[in-house]
């Protein structure tokens, strides 16, 4: 319910901090991605955004989940600063391709206002939510993360954040 940071460039908008809750469900387990991902989905819903940014989303799905999968099923260990950058730049890309689908169908059905049409396609879509979407998941994730591993010192938190 808070926004801190907000800022709107239509076709993209950017909250800081808007997908921290996802990050940190990440680092707890696929199932609470999962729930977080369609819980956030459904507050933009009953929240009476737009339905652009409702599908955008419910795009965090994928990458909730890919996330979540990768850090309690594949990495067998804790990851090192790097590869949790790593980490972080991939999922951020995997965040940006699925708002990009969502946005370009928008886009090309002409359901953007016209004044957006007129940036063209590399600078309203491409550029604003593509590259804005993998910065903004980054900067998010970093917060998450920041938020998230030293918790895992506490008892009751440690046991739901172990791997990462």
């Amino acid at each position: 319910m808070f926004s801190p940071i907000r800022i709107v460039m239509e076709p993209a908008s950017f909250t800081l901090a808007s997908h921290v809750v996802i990050f940190i469900a990440m680092f707890i387990s696929p199932t609470m991605a999962l729930v977080v991902a369609l819980g956030t989905t459904l507050g933009f819903f009953i929240g009476g955004f737009p339905i652009v940014i409702v599908l955008r989303a419910s795009t965090h799905v994928v990458f909730a989940l890919f996330g979540a999968f990768y850090l309690h099923k594949i990495a067998t260990q804790r990851l090192s600063a790097a590869k949790m950058r790593l980490f972080s730049f991939v999922i951020a890309v995997i965040h940006a391709l699925g708002e990009l689908v969502v946005v370009s169908v928008f886009y090309f059905s002409g359901s953007i206002s016209p004044a957006h049409l007129e940036q063209g396609f590399i600078v309203s879509v491409l550029l604003l939510v593509g590259l804005g979407s993998v910065i903004h998941s980054m900067v998010d994730f970093e917060i998450a993360r920041v938020i998230a591993l030293p918790l895992r010192k506490t008892k009751p938190v440690a046991e739901l954040i172990s791997k990462c």
